[in-house]
């Protein structure tokens, strides 16, 4: 008897741990289905802006509840270009947290998907290296949309991150001023099969983009191959 439970507890503890890394997985995949479509509808966030952006994060399916009561509200993955001044092709994702913090764009009950453009060098290091409070560590703006929004957004590329979210098909720039974005290592190392940091990651020139990530990268590689920035490495 004392063998056979030692043997289901076994059992669901590996069912348990298998569970929780395909989540990761399918948030990892669910944050490339997101991009697409919101990269397919040029009147959401103007292309030239991705075509200048050193690093991309998506949080897909934030929901309203957490953002009420001010918890942990938002998880996804980070992409940035490779190359020392984020002029070289994107590189491999990893898994990110937002917490804390008014989302200040809110819509019923329905899920909300988050994507912020990290527009220069200063802002990439801040976040990869440690937990950042956006408007403080970090500055942030709700980044400008549509397709003539290219002229109008000299003002906006002060900010070190443009912030973006998506809800019942409505889209615009939002608010994250006091929020945190902190490397969610756990999640990474049930994507990755082990333990390994952030800024190793997206920064690494060894390591293999995931299955699960392969679409968030392809969709970035293709719309914005190269970073056209003038301050790239600023």
């Amino acid at each position: 008897m004392f063998r056979h439970l030692s043997f289901v507890f076994c059992l669901l503890f590996v069912v348990v741990a298998l569970n929780a890394d395909n989540k990761e997985q399918e948030r990892l995949a669910n944050a490339g289905v997101v991009l697409e479509e919101i990269m397919n509808v040029p009147d959401d966030i103007p292309q030239d802006l991705f075509q200048k952006a050193n690093c991309i994060i998506v949080f897909p399916s934030v929901k309203k509840a957490a953002f009420i009561f001010g918890g942990s509200y938002g998880r996804g993955a980070m992409v940035c270009r490779s190359g020392a001044t984020f002029d070289g092709p994107w590189g491999a994702p990893a898994m990110y947290a937002l917490e804390g913090g008014s989302i200040g764009f809110q819509i019923g009950g329905q899920a909300t998907d988050l994507v912020l453009l990290v527009m220069n060098q200063k802002g990439a290091d801040s976040i990869l290296s440690s937990k950042v409070k956006l408007g403080v560590g970090a500055s942030v703006a709700a980044g400008p949309k549509g397709r003539d929004a290219t002229a109008s957004t000299d003002a906006y590329m002060q900010a070190e991150i443009l912030s973006y979210s998506r809800a019942q098909g409505a889209f615009a720039g939002v608010s994250l001023q006091g929020s945190t974005i902190r490397p969610d290592d756990d999640a990474s190392a049930k994507v990755y099969g082990r333990k390994i940091k952030a800024r190793d990651i997206v920064l690494g020139k060894a390591i293999a983009v995931p299955a699960s990530g392969q679409h968030l990268v392809r969709v970035l590689q293709k719309a914005a191959p190269r970073n056209e920035s003038k301050n790239a490495s600023n």
